[in-house]
């Protein structure tokens, strides 16, 4: 029976010992994760303060050479209500490779409010087709033309 004491005591300053890797185990991988959330955690280094402010010139509607620089959409008439109503859900390249007829837009917007969630449009619709039939009509695509004036040769066996 002197063995019972001696082992049991053995198995304790294990357990403990366990315990006590297991508690280092568990403030490590916190910390480790606090590090990856909060990089500059522990960082020793000071930081400096001296923000300087720069003004940022607003070019979200600039125009140049009659294109409006954001979108690409050529200046006219109504151009802001296409811009405000159309390019806050696609790229106005989607408009603009759309090419339709008054009938075809109008059936586009129909088919965007019933299944897109598109906003009822109101008064700016006509605006809108105005303004997309006007700059981007459909265009008739055809063959090439015949090619003329060619130096034909003649292929040797």
């Amino acid at each position: 029976m002197g063995k019972e004491p001696s082992f049991n005591s053995q198995v304790r300053s294990i357990y403990q010992l366990l315990m006590v890797l297991f508690l280092l185990f568990v403030i490590a991988g916190g910390s480790l994760i606090y590090y990856v959330n909060n990089p500059g955690a522990f960082s020793f280094k000071k930081k400096s303060n001296n923000l300087v402010a720069i003004p940022i010139e607003d070019d979200s509607d600039r125009i140049e050479n009659g294109i409006h620089l954001r979108t690409g959409l050529i200046e006219a008439e109504g151009l802001m209500t296409v811009v405000n109503n159309c390019t806050n859900c696609h790229s106005a390249k989607l408009v603009t490779q759309n090419r339709m007829s008054a009938d075809s837009w109008n059936s586009t917007i129909k088919w965007m409010q019933e299944t897109q969630n598109l906003w009822d449009l109101g008064g700016n619709q006509e605006i809108i087709v105005n303004y997309l039939v006007a700059n981007y009509p459909p265009i008739a695509k055809g063959r090439r033309m015949i090619l003329t004036n060619v130096d034909w040769y003649e292929l040797e066996e």
